[in-house]
Order: C-alpha cells, then structure tokens, then sequence
C-alpha cells in the first residue's frame, strides 16, 4: 500500500519538527518546509528517512509568497503524486507592546499566520483527494487568552480560526478543516521568557506545565487521521486548562 503524504509548514524546529516525526512514525511520508533553518530541515530528513523508514522531502518555501507555494506544491506532486495532508503550522510573532509594532511587523504577522494559510490550502486543495484533512496551528490567544504585547498575534490566530471554518465549509465533503487552539508549549518562541513570568503562567494552568511538543503533535495527528473522521470545522483548545 502507498504510503500517505503530509505537508507540515514550517516544520524544521519545534512543534512542526514533533509534527512531522508523528506523522513519520504511523508511515506517512513527509515534506519538510521551511525558510530560514536548512540544517535543521536536513537533519530532521536524514532522521526520518532512516528512523522510521519514509520518504521525506524538503521544501523552501515562503508560505505567504503564492509563487513558493505553487512550485512547492508542484514539487510534492512531481515526488509522490500526491498529498493526503496539509499542516498550516508556521507562524510568526513579534511580541511588540501595542505603542512599538511597527505597521511593517503587524503586516508580515497577518501575511504568514493568516494569508500563508490560505495560500498554501486553496493550492494544496486542488490535489487532496475524498478523506483528506488539513489542520490548522492556531492558538489560545485567538480565542479565551489575552495578551496584550502581542496584538498583530492574536487578531491573527483569530483570523485563522475563522479561515479554519470557512474552508471547512469550502471544501466540503472531500476535505476535513479543523484547528488545534494550544497554550504554552515548551518550543524556541517562547524558550527566552523570563522565568518568573513562566512561573506566573505556569501556576494558571491545571496541570502545572507547558506541554512537549510531542504531545501538540499527537494531537495534531489525531485531527488529522481516522479516529476524528465526524470532527470538522472545529477548533479544538489543548492548554492543559488554563
């Protein structure tokens, strides 16, 4: 049987890295974007490949740039001839109080979290067959969590969640859209806090931790594969309870 195919955006580090090792370990194939962290995306292939016994691609690509996404999606298909999943995991945050954003900085934020999303949905869409999925990485602060130092970040996980719903219904019965809101995750944006805001954070959610990665990306899967096959069109908050 041929192997399933995912495309995890922005998958080099963090929870799109954890993504694509789940994804690896059930046997999909995989294809790793990125824009900055070629190492990393080229390690986490040679890890895959050999760990678990997949194909892995990788692909540089800037998701709001709709030509990248195009010749990205045409490489997918030119390699597998196909694409089962779609991850819109890459985002972006400046974490400016509200008087320091710059317009340029609120605008890349909306173009990565919000138009990246789209693009990379409507032309990974037009090759996802009946029983495909797509999961969107959105976040607490689009729905119940306020943050006031990062206004461009949330106005964009709202906006995602939106999207979410409305591609659900797009692209209806074929494709399954749904979104995973997380909270705090040990991952590198937020491994710079300041500890005794971590600790503060921390005593607000019930189990007393940020989440592993890891445990983003079983969730993430679980969306994405059979056992969620009647969940659509929903956003789904993984927080720990905070």
């Amino acid at each position: 049987m041929e192997n399933k195919v995912v495309l995890v955006t922005g998958s080099a580090r963090g929870i799109g890295k954890a993504t694509i090792i789940e994804f690896a370990s059930k046997g999909y194939n995989v294809v790793i974007n990125y824009i900055k962290n070629k190492d990393k995306a080229i390690e986490l292939k040679d890890y895959v490949e050999s760990e678990f016994n997949v194909k892995a691609l990788v692909e540089v690509a800037d998701i709001s740039n709709e030509s990248d996404v195009k010749n990205m999606i045409a490489s997918i298909i030119k390699e597998f001839g196909r694409l089962d999943v779609l991850i819109n995991n890459a985002g972006i945050a400046y974490d400016r109080n509200f008087d320091e954003i710059t317009v340029d900085e609120f605008k890349r934020t909306l173009e990565v979290n919000v138009l990246g999303a789209f693009i990379v949905s409507r032309e990974a869409a037009k090759y996802m067959k009946k029983d495909s999925a797509i999961v969107n990485v959105s976040s607490t602060n689009g729905t119940k969590a306020i943050s006031p130092e990062c206004l461009d970040y949330n106005i964009s996980k709202v906006g995602l969640q939106s999207l979410t719903r409305d591609l659900a219904f797009q692209f209806k019965p074929n494709i399954r859209v749904n979104a995973i809101a997380i909270g705090w995750a040990n991952t590198d944006m937020n491994k710079d806090l300041p500890q005794d805001y971590i600790d503060d954070e921390t005593e607000k959610i019930y189990l007393g931790r940020f989440a592993d990665p890891q445990e983003i990306a079983k969730t993430i899967y679980f969306l994405a594969s059979e056992d969620s096959s009647y969940i659509n069109g929903e956003i789904l908050t993984v927080d720990g309870g905070y």
